[in-house]
């Protein structure tokens, strides 16, 4: 069946339904990156097998399971990192917080292979624990990982890594655990945009047994609100 527009239209006169075949160009990649928001970035830091550090933000990135813990990251193309990874199969996903958001982003340039992003960067290399690629000092959280597996499905290439050890700075961590916002993530979104975590709530997971006595009233909990960072 034919998608509902041949194009991106300006409004919308009826619902949006097409596929990846529908429309040109890198409209159907906008929709994606639009829709699925908003998105960690997981800033991954390689070294190569003649020992060049590499280091470049991925935000087609999340956690992928906890029992063994594993990360994911998707690379659109052969980039440093993915060669690194064939010859080092090992790196660290540098979690990207709002005070080194410039600096992300200049990391992002087309460097040469032979090019170390932490220097352009002017940032920190500090030796990881568990692993050979080096940690970004500037960030306030590091998770060391092993690949276990590579998938290439023509241009897309998946990295599943397994989580090896973390490292968590002391100024995010508050009552026992990271405070998201002392942690400052950055919340990426669709072109050059980004967020910040804005107004967090909470909401309490459903149990069945609790569930089950609410037939025929209100089940739904409720939301609770936290105040918006200042």
């Amino acid at each position: 069946m034919p998608g509902s527009h041949d194009a991106p239209p300006v409004t919308l006169d009826r619902a949006l339904d097409v596929g990846p075949d529908d429309w040109q160009g890198p409209a159907f990649y906008q929709l994606l990156t639009a829709l699925v928001v908003p998105r960690p970035i997981g800033w991954i830091s390689t070294i190569s097998q003649s020992g060049v550090r590499n280091l470049a933000p991925y935000s087609y990135f999340n956690l992928m399971g906890s029992d063994p813990a594993y990360v994911a990251f998707g690379s659109t193309g052969v980039k440093d990192s993915l060669t690194n990874l064939r010859e080092v199969p090992e790196f660290v996903a540098n979690i990207v917080t709002m005070h080194v958001l410039e600096r992300m982003n200049f990391t992002s340039g087309d460097f040469p292979r032979d090019e170390d992003e932490f220097g352009w960067a002017g940032l920190t290399p500090v030796r990881a624990a568990k692993v050979r690629p080096f940690r970004v000092g500037e960030a306030k959280a590091h998770l060391e990982c092993e690949v276990a597996h590579i998938v290439t499905d023509r241009n897309t290439n998946i990295v599943l890594g397994r989580v090896v050890h973390a490292h968590v700075d002391r100024s995010v961590w508050r009552n026992g655990r990271v405070d998201p916002q002392l942690l400052d993530p950055v919340c990426r979104l669709s072109g050059s945009g980004y967020a910040t975590l804005g107004a967090l709530v909470n909401v309490q997971r459903p149990q069945w047994v609790n569930i089950e006595g609410t037939r025929g009233q209100e089940a739904m909990p409720r939301t609770e609100k936290r105040g918006s960072r200042a």
